[in-house]
């Protein structure tokens, strides 16, 4: 079993912050790999989402359930799936919430279980810790993002091999600019 216990300082008012986190579409947009599909008469909906554990991707497919109390800014989530092979089957429940922090922003708050049972149950237990601390970075920073807590994030840092090539080529237009301005004597 995983269990997963977050509280997200989130520094906009709790109206707004209620805004996006009460919204399917809003919180499946803060959640790298997640998307949301069909919407069902009973009101529930599919959702996918694509996991990383290390050198594993599982993608995992579900009927989510939501259930929103407005007045008190509460919800409840629930949702049974497997992932894309069959080999793991999951059961969540979640609450959450969105507080005042007492200084014009918000906190919200999170609880929840994860029951696995399957194949890649235990190494998807095993690296949980790891990709829910993650997870729950990419979130928070797209739901600050979204609720209009901060500038969009910086670009994501350039890959070592991006970084040599551009010192390369910074290397080989400096020598280009030095022997254009010898051929032209403005070089001493």
């Amino acid at each position: 079993m995983i269990k997963i216990t977050e509280d997200i300082a989130v520094p906009s008012p709790p109206d707004r912050v209620w805004e996006v986190i009460s919204d399917p579409k809003e919180v499946v947009a803060c959640i790298g790999g997640a998307e949301l599909g069909e919407s069902h008469e009973d009101g529930s909906f599919d959702g996918t989402l694509v996991v990383k554990f290390g050198a594993v991707r599982v993608k995992f497919g579900a009927r989510v359930s939501l259930d929103l109390d407005e007045p008190a800014r509460e919800g409840r989530l629930s949702a049974r799936g497997k992932d894309g092979q069959g080999a793991t089957r999951f059961k969540a429940e979640a609450t959450f919430g969105v507080s005042d922090d007492g200084n014009g922003g918000s906190k919200v708050s999170m609880n929840g279980e994860i029951t696995l049972s399957g194949k890649l149950a235990s190494l998807i237990e095993a690296g949980a810790g790891a990709v829910v601390s993650r997870m729950t970075k990419e979130f928070t920073a797209e739901l600050i993002r979204r609720c209009g807590g901060e500038p969009e994030p910086a670009p994501a840092r350039k890959s070592f091999w991006a970084r040599v090539r551009d010192w390369w080529r910074r290397i080989v237009h400096k020598g280009q600019n030095e022997q254009e301005g010898v051929r032209s004597g403005k070089a001493q």
